[in-house]
């Protein structure tokens, strides 16, 4: 499990989880970086466990724009991440 929270976020179909409840040991930071026009650039992180690695599967916005300042210190997942409730 990466994370449990229930405080999470659902924004555009991704759930954000709190930083806190994230399990960055399984986490390594990526250089990958992308833009959105309305959250800001969103950096990455791999997800590294059972000796695989699936790169750039998690990703948070450091710094959000203003219209997506509640997303400020949560981490989302995707590409095969499964997200369960």
């Amino acid at each position: 499990m990466l994370a449990e929270s229930d405080e999470v976020m659902l924004v555009e179909g991704n759930v954000y989880f709190p930083r806190e409840s994230v399990r960055f040991e399984y986490l390594k930071e990526s250089p990958t970086k992308t833009t959105c026009t309305w959250k800001g650039e969103a950096r990455y992180y791999s997800v590294v466990a059972g000796g695989e690695e699936n790169r750039d599967a998690a990703w948070y916005y450091p710094d959000p724009k203003p219209a997506a300042e509640q997303i400020r210190g949560y981490v989302s997942f995707w590409k095969g991440v499964k997200v369960r409730d």
